[in-house]
């Protein structure tokens, strides 16, 4: 967790003290106090704080301007004013200014305790707030895992196991398989599951912004950094820290994400003091990572700092048994969702995309439902919803059956083929290169297509001599 920095102002030494010992009893808490306004000032030039706390009246600078100059370097720092003299003009000219509240004196240590907690707590859930609007989570793919293959109840035996340490996770797995499912399923059922669940694609922030966002940033970090920003590792203190596509990360952010996990601390960008955080992290990638590492791109010690516990997710293809259970399940949800209760689907679709490769996976299924269920104005869900591609594709992996569509599609492609070539290589005279330009084949196409039709183009050649 973040210590958070108090700093006293106040031309007394004696009530220095009182506040010091006061707000010593804050957790996680550092605090500096200072007798002379001025070097106050160059304090808050130089340093990050959390919570000013100043006297009002004060010589060389008033507690008013250190407000102003406090306000000027970080617009979302709480300032606390103190005054034995309280007036209207100079309360009212504290609050234009952005102070967030004021104690006269004397006051009761108790009371200086509960409105300093009180500030502290209210700007970190500004902070929070702001990177929460910041990193809106992604929908993931489905809202339950769903299948009874025995490689999917592998995954599953997986996840209770996993669930029940602190381990940290790599899951792998092609893109759309439901890798963040998985994440958040192990997150729900460890010891973390009612705090937060925090994921970053890092393959979708530019890498120039991937570090700014992991650790967050101080106040003139950068250009553009014009104030302090929380990173998603911070906000994810006491939960799970979920890396989604970590091998999209540069080789620089790997080195310092490493450091990170090795020691649980880390430093925002632009920052000289350590934060410590208590994080789970759950990483995930579509990528190979052991070639991702023989070609240098991925750190060998991030990977086996991460592969303490290793799920694979099957692609969809391999598991063919649980399509018909996915299909089914997409269906009753989203036909709910638009309205058509009772949609019901015909028996030769099911069959169509079970033998259907699915490169997208559980995603590719999951949105091609969607897509139907919104096209389709009839109850039933036919082959005729269906995209022609899939329909295509779907029939090169069936196995023929007499009279079926399948088969005589197969026919009537290997009559046109052979058909067409004769043609071309008519008019070309049986010259192969012509007849490939024509064709716009690649010579080595061309003769593999010859060879499979039993096509000789020296039967096509001139033989007239003229």
């Amino acid at each position: 967790m973040a210590r958070a920095r108090i700093l006293v102002v106040d031309d007394e030494e004696g009530m220095l003290e009182v506040c010091a010992d006061t707000l010593r009893r804050l957790p996680e808490t550092a605090i500096v106090v200072e007798p002379q306004s001025r070097k106050a000032a160059e304090l808050l030039s130089a340093e990050h704080f959390d919570l000013l706390i100043t006297d009002i009246r004060m010589p060389e600078v008033s507690g008013v301007e250190l407000l102003r100059l406090a306000r000027q370097r970080d617009p979302d720092i709480p300032v606390l004013m103190l005054t034995a003299f309280p007036t209207v003009e100079t309360a009212v000219e504290s609050m234009k200014l952005g102070a967030a509240d004021y104690v006269t004196k004397p006051f009761l240590p108790d009371d200086l305790l509960v409105t300093a907690r009180r500030l502290l707590e209210e700007r970190r859930l500004r902070q929070e707030n702001l990177l929460l609007e910041r990193q809106l989570e992604r929908p993931y793919s489905f809202d339950e895992i769903v299948g009874t293959s025995p490689a999917m109840q592998t995954v599953f035996d997986t996840i209770r196991r996993v669930s029940a340490t602190d381990a940290d996770v790599l899951i792998l797995g092609e893109t759309g398989v439901g890798k963040e499912l998985v994440a958040r399923s192990i997150h729900k059922r460890s010891q973390r599951g009612n705090q937060r669940f925090v994921p970053v694609d890092c393959g979708a922030i530019p890498e120039t912004l991937l570090e700014s966002e992991l650790f967050g940033h101080e106040r003139g970090a950068f250009t553009g950094a014009h104030s302090r920003s929380l990173g998603l590792l911070e906000l994810a203190d006491g939960g799970t820290f979920f890396l989604d596509e970590i091998g999209e990360l540069p080789l620089q952010t790997q080195a310092k994400l490493l450091r990170t996990l090795q020691e649980r601390k880390f430093r925002r960008v632009g920052a000289k003091e350590e934060i410590s955080v208590n994080v789970r992290v759950v990483a995930a990638t579509n990528r190979d990572l052991a070639v991702e590492m023989r070609e240098r791109r991925f750190r060998a010690d991030l990977y086996y700092r991460i592969n303490v516990a290793r799920i694979e997710i099957p692609p969809l293809r391999e598991r063919p048994e649980d399509i018909a259970l996915l299909l089914r399940h997409f269906v009753e949800r989203y036909a709910a969702e638009m309205g058509k209760a009772n949609a019901e689907i015909d028996p030769g679709v099911t069959e169509v995309l079970s033998r259907y490769r699915w490169p997208g996976n559980v995603r590719e299924l999951q949105n091609l439902v969607k897509r139907t269920l919104a096209m389709s104005e009839r109850a039933i869900i036919s082959l005729d919803d269906l995209p022609d591609e899939i329909v295509i594709q779907a029939g090169d992996q069936a196995p023929a059956v007499p009279g079926g569509f399948f088969q005589l599609r197969a026919q009537r492609v290997v009559a046109f083929e052979k058909e067409y070539l004769a043609e071309v290589l008519r008019r070309c005279r049986g010259d192969v290169s012509r007849a490939a330009r024509e064709a716009r084949l690649p010579r080595g196409t061309l003769y593999r297509l010859l060879k499979k039709h039993d096509l000789n183009a020296d039967d096509f050649r001139d033989r007239t001599g003229y």
